[in-house]
């Protein structure tokens, strides 16, 4: 199986993205097409066909790794927790399985970014990777000896939907989130949470322009660049002092915030309940193509 070719599928609310890899990791081709919203038979038959035009492109077989959002119920077999709301309590796996005639596998998108960036990306070689996405909400992915570990309810790295660690007294109860708690994660750290904090004469801004005014000497935005760094380093030494893993890899748009390397790490001693803290803390190596990626490699290197 060296020259086996790898599709990988990623289900997203507006577009699904496809990309054909050899074994070696090389894109051989890439795709997107429209998502039907709403529409869930169609949706399947999307994502089934494009698999099916990129093996009538090669010549060849595939197999087939899907990212999707939410996850496969390990009780029902079930779509759960998915923002594409269609998919919810369908058998989306089964019947994608059904339509091609041979096992698909499908994970959380967060998951397969996690793999990803564990398999050859900015983690590569890592025993134990933990992947954040941090874009419009938060998500997670673990991976442990190049397998993502999906958990027995299927959520495992979910940090998202847990509370701030350690609050300081302004941050607790905290904003509502939508899962029906405050005070979560997400609504810290997301880019919507960084930006609703930071008001413009009540209006929020764009995170990318209250990063511009901090590298450019506004002491506000600088001030409140260096909290989100305080509390992204406090939700994730929570995670080193369950997971203790190699390598964390930051994805999404809050990705692009560079100071974040450096910064976040400096505030882990005091948190981390060790004398000392080796965990990498680095951005993603594929950017937004890891998510398809990951999808691709749910069928390991054989």
């Amino acid at each position: 199986m060296a020259d086996v070719l790898r599709v990988g599928l990623d289900l997203g609310g507006t577009k699904i993205e496809g990309i054909a890899l050899d074994s070696g990791g090389s894109v051989l081709l890439r795709q997107r097409v429209p998502t039907p919203r709403g529409d869930y038979a169609a949706t399947v038959e999307a994502v089934a066909a494009l698999a099916e035009e990129f093996e009538r492109q090669s010549g060849r077989t595939a197999t087939v790794g899907v990212g999707m959002p939410g996850v496969i119920s390990p009780a029902s077999g079930l779509v759960k927790n998915a923002n594409s709301t269609w998919l919810i309590g369908r058998p989306f796996a089964a019947d994608l399985s059904a339509r091609l005639g041979r096992e698909v596998r499908c994970a959380n998108d967060a998951n397969c970014f996690a793999l990803s960036e564990a398999v050859d990306g900015a983690a590569a070689g890592a025993r134990a990777v933990f992947g954040v996405i941090a874009g419009t909400g938060i998500g997670g992915g673990i991976v442990v000896d190049g397998r993502v570990l999906t958990g027995a309810n299927a959520i495992a790295g979910e940090w998202g939907h847990n509370p701030m660690p350690w609050p300081f007294d302004d941050e607790w109860p905290g904003p509502d989130c939508y899962c029906g708690r405050t005070g979560c994660i997400e609504t810290f750290l997301s880019g919507p949470g960084f930006a609703r904090g930071f008001a413009n004469d009540g209006e929020p801004i764009d995170p990318i322009e209250i990063v511009a005014r901090a590298g450019a000497g506004d002491a506000a935005a600088d001030a409140w660049v260096r909290r989100y760094e305080e509390r992204m380093a406090r939700a994730l030494a929570s995670v080193i002092n369950v997971l203790d893993p190699d390598v964390i890899v930051l994805g999404g748009g809050m990705s692009n915030i560079d100071r974040l390397y450096a910064n976040v790490p400096a505030f882990w001693p005091g948190l981390v309940f060790s004398d000392t803290v080796t965990t990498r803390f680095v951005k993603a190596a594929h950017g937004d193509s890891s998510g398809v990626r990951g999808a691709a490699w749910l069928w390991e290197r054989t």
